[in-house]
């Protein structure tokens, strides 16, 4: 993520006298009798192929995106180093079940574990006999999870803990609601003494007999003695493929069909300071010997149970190319002198190792032993992230390219550096485009890549969005700018060969940034307008964009792509526009280089987004207030009229017959046969 400029400004609307942004929101209604003309070329000779990797997806640990979200386990700080490794420390979200008088809670450096030192200590004065009796429930400790745990009735959650003891104990191993109350699910762990006088593994099945959103995790005793604990897990066995990711919010990323991953950020990679940068190597490995770290951009500890080796695993999982940014010696506030800047140099070489050498290289052997012997698919990688501007990034980023290009020369490598408007001085495959900005801005955006050089390296539009007023949460109004924006990006995918939004994730309790695509918390998630915008993108990446010609008021945009159903092997003309204006247009759409009966009359389907108010947003209450319609298209052909709603996005899928009656002769011939 960047920083980001957001004027305050006002939207002209072409025909319509135009201030809604400074009233706060006009409703959406005017009727005037506004006429428009859209021709498509769709002989073969006017179609060109769109990149396969045109469309996909950039995580970022953002706004809880993986820990406590898209990452699955619901402990919250779970090797109890977050409070840093001085002790006696901080437990947070951890809290204490009983009184002073029946147990002191403190932290110490005994862990089993050389880079997690911090272990929880538990001294239980109480006993279920004598002067001192505890509680009928017990004393102990519970954790809340990320603002509650999401226990569902049925469901199986697997208990992960390290145990050790002065004495022999009687754990229970409990999931309970809010307030210890209600008990979900819960099991004993019992030991003698001999068994648990040094660290002991234990795993526990919980199988949930109600449902609570708001559960925690309970760990309580009745019997005195000391107790330790670390590095404690919880985690569902119904994750994505059995992976541990959430399903449903992997579900969400699956309807988009992306063709990239970009991760895992993001000024998460560079940190405000280097110290604090997400370092890919202290990610990998058995969960509990990972060692953490506080993300100082975004202000939240990670665990890492989200570490690279996840990251590369979800790309396979979604079937799609990952794009690995890493850090290149450069944060926010600090930057690594070329001179000095080998070690970091290595560390990318290694990484790279990881992800796709042999299973007997030295790091390959790791993934390997971490259950993946076949090698990632990593074709691609950032180098940094917006650093361009930075006094060493071009001298670092050198040595980073000269040493990839050596060892892996089919690598593409992506530059921070824009290289839209004039050329690099450096050598890449790819540069970074990022904008953050206004509706209207990005709207007029839509133009931005059809004067750029086609020479020299391919655009990856890796962060766009509308932000500020405009956008709110994410409102109907920032999905139509970014529709207009994709379908710029679409028409000038010879040169624009990636594009994702960003950020994708938000848990609304943690609120980093505004807007973003996909909304939840522990049990509920929904998609902003921007999601739904990015649905009707789907199938365009590897279809074939076609020439179109717009005759009317500057407040519509239109593309037009042919492509295939991979389900049925159907194919379609898909044509799809944005109205920016308040005024409902009378629109002639005439598809030329084609047979006039080469559109089935039936098949053929209509969606359109939507609102009653340019500002409307979804919320949990209403997932879809702005969302797609789609219906069944009655006038199907060649030639149609339709009428586009004001301020909406629609998409004509239009079947076809298999017969195709190509067009010959130059560009200008073809449009003549309009």
């Amino acid at each position: 993520m960047g920083s980001c400029k957001v004027p305050y400004s006002v939207l002209l609307l072409y025909f319509v006298i135009g201030t809604f942004f400074v009233s706060q929101c006009f409703a959406i209604g005017v009727d005037t009798n506004i006429t428009a003309q859209l021709l498509v070329n769709a002989s073969d000779a006017a179609g060109q192929p769109i990149p396969d990797t045109l469309f996909g997806l950039f995580f970022e640990e953002i706004n809880h995106a993986g820990a406590g979200g898209l990452w699955a386990e619901l402990v919250s700080n779970r090797g109890f180093e977050a409070g840093g490794p001085n002790v006696p420390s901080n437990i947070d979200p951890w809290s204490i079940i009983g009184s002073e008088s029946s147990l002191i809670v403190s932290t110490d450096r005994s862990s089993l574990f050389e880079r997690n030192k911090v272990a929880l200590k538990m001294e239980v004065l109480c006993d279920s006999e004598g002067t001192n009796i505890c509680p009928a429930g017990g004393v102990g400790v519970y954790n809340p999870g990320f603002w509650g745990m999401n226990i569902q009735n049925g469901k199986t959650y697997k208990v992960v803990l390290y145990v050790r003891s002065s004495g022999a104990i009687n754990v229970s191993v409990s999931l309970t609601d809010s307030n210890g109350l209600q008990t979900l699910a819960t099991a004993n762990i019992i030991a003698s003494a001999s068994d648990v006088s040094d660290w002991k593994k234990v795993e526990v099945l919980l199988e949930a007999k109600a449902s609570n959103p708001k559960s925690r995790l309970q760990l309580t005793t009745t019997i005195a003695g000391v107790i330790w604990f670390d590095q404690v897990s919880v985690m569902p066995l119904d994750t994505y493929k059995g992976h541990g990711f959430r399903s449903d919010l992997v579900e969400m990323l699956t309807d988009l069909k992306p063709r990239f991953l970009r991760f895992p950020g993001g000024c998460f990679v560079e940190g405000e300071w280097l110290r604090n940068a997400f370092r890919w190597k202290a990610s990998i490995g058995p969960w509990e010997e990972r060692p953490g770290h506080f993300g100082d951009v975004w202000m939240y500890w990670t665990d890492d149970g989200l570490g690279y080796y996840e990251f590369l695993q979800l790309a396979e999982d979604l079937d799609t190319l990952p794009i690995w940014v890493f850090n290149n010696g450069v944060s926010h506030n600090d930057q690594v002198d070329t001179s000095n800047v080998m070690p970091f140099v290595q560390e990318a070489l290694d990484g790279i190792e990881f992800a796709r050498g042999d299973p007997n290289s030295t790091w390959g052997s790791i993934r390997a032993a971490m259950g993946h012997p076949e090698p990632f698919d990593l074709r691609y990688v950032a180098i940094g992230n917006e650093d361009c501007g930075k006094k060493n990034y071009r001298g670092n980023y050198l040595k980073f390219h000269s040493a990839i290009t050596q060892a892996y020369p089919d690598i593409k490598m992506i530059t921070n550096c824009d290289g839209s408007s004039q050329q690099l001085d450096h050598p890449a495959d790819f540069y970074d485009f990022h904008i953050y900005t206004s509706a209207n801005d990005l709207y007029s955006k839509a133009h931005r890549f059809d004067h750029t050089s086609r020479n020299g390296p391919k655009a990856f539009v890796s962060e766009y969005a509308v932000t500020g007023t405009d956008a709110g949460k994410g409102s109907l109004l920032a999905g139509l700018a970014e529709a207009a924006f994709l379908i710029g990006i679409e028409k000038n995918s010879d040169i624009v060969e990636m594009a994702s939004y960003a950020p994708l994730f938000v848990n609304v309790n943690d609120r980093r940034w505004n807007p973003d695509a996909i909304v939840f918390d522990s049990s509920q998630l929904y998609g902003t307008p921007s999601y739904w915008v990015q649905r009707f993108f789907t199938e365009s990446s590897g279809a074939t964009v076609l020439d179109t010609t717009l005759q009317t008021n500057r407040s519509l945009i239109a593309s037009a792509i042919t492509w295939q159903d991979s389900n049925d092997g159907k194919n379609y003309l898909r044509i799809k526009i944005v109205n920016f204006g308040g005024d409902k247009v009378n629109l002639t759409i005439s598809v030329g280089g084609l047979d006039p009966n080469s559109i089935q009359l039936s098949g053929s389907t209509k969606t359109v987004l939507t609102s009653g108010n340019l500002k409307d947003e979804n919320s949990f209450n209403q997932p879809k207030k702005v969302a797609p319609t789609k219906t069944l298209l009655e006038n199907a052909g060649t030639e149609m009229n339709v009428i586009l709603l004001p301020y909406s996005f629609t998409s004509f899928d239009l079947l076809k017959e298999s017969s195709i009656i190509s067009t010959t002769g130059t560009d200008s011939s073809s449009r003549a046969s309009f």
